[in-house]
């Protein structure tokens, strides 16, 4: 099994999401990664996918999505390829004892101090999955108390764009 990374065009309006995530989990397909947002189009969002599994099933799956009319357009993006990264915010327990040794791990992955309280720091860094898992390992010795971390939002490398060849999101259901 190997992971892909999909990025797909929809029309933005309500329950599409809900129509494409459901083709993964009716195959029994694990969504590692799940991101969501608008455009630089207003009424088209791109939804950000990353699943494991093997080429064939995944291109069943990608026609199946095809077929679906709000959905613009696929494409598969090569890690070497694209762009891509996730956002993570991490509170770690923080003493006075401590502290600058957490500020100094966090400078290490050029990540921001985005809150301070007596107890705690909350950091914020962006970056490729290994990068925030070594940041993680650096900072569990001093405790997490709290995490989150967002999907995989990704653009393939280059001037090229997915909507460059005329997609006109609007006209396609008439």
């Amino acid at each position: 099994m190997s992971r892909h990374t999909l990025s797909v065009l929809v029309e933005d309006k309500p329950g599409v999401l809900a129509r494409v995530s459901s083709l993964f989990s009716r195959r029994g397909f694990n969504i590692e990664s799940l991101a969501v947002g608008p455009t630089e189009t207003p009424e088209i969002s791109r939804i950000t996918l990353v699943v494991t599994v093997e080429s064939l099933p995944l291109e069943q799956v990608t026609k199946q999505l095809n077929k679906l009319i709000n959905v613009l357009k696929i494409v598969e993006l090569d890690e070497d390829s694209a762009v891509q990264r996730q956002i993570i915010l991490i509170k770690v327990k923080a003493d006075s004892h401590t502290r600058s040794q957490i500020l100094e791990i966090a400078q290490l992955f050029r990540a921001k101090i985005v809150d301070v309280a007596l107890d705690a720091v909350t950091i914020e860094a962006t970056g490729k999955n290994d990068k925030l898992t070594a940041l993680l390992r650096s900072l569990e010795q001093y405790g997490i108390k709290e995490l989150v971390q967002s999907g995989v939002v990704a653009l393939s490398r280059g001037g090229r764009s997915m909507t460059d060849r005329n997609l006109r999101p609007v006209e396609r259901g008439a």
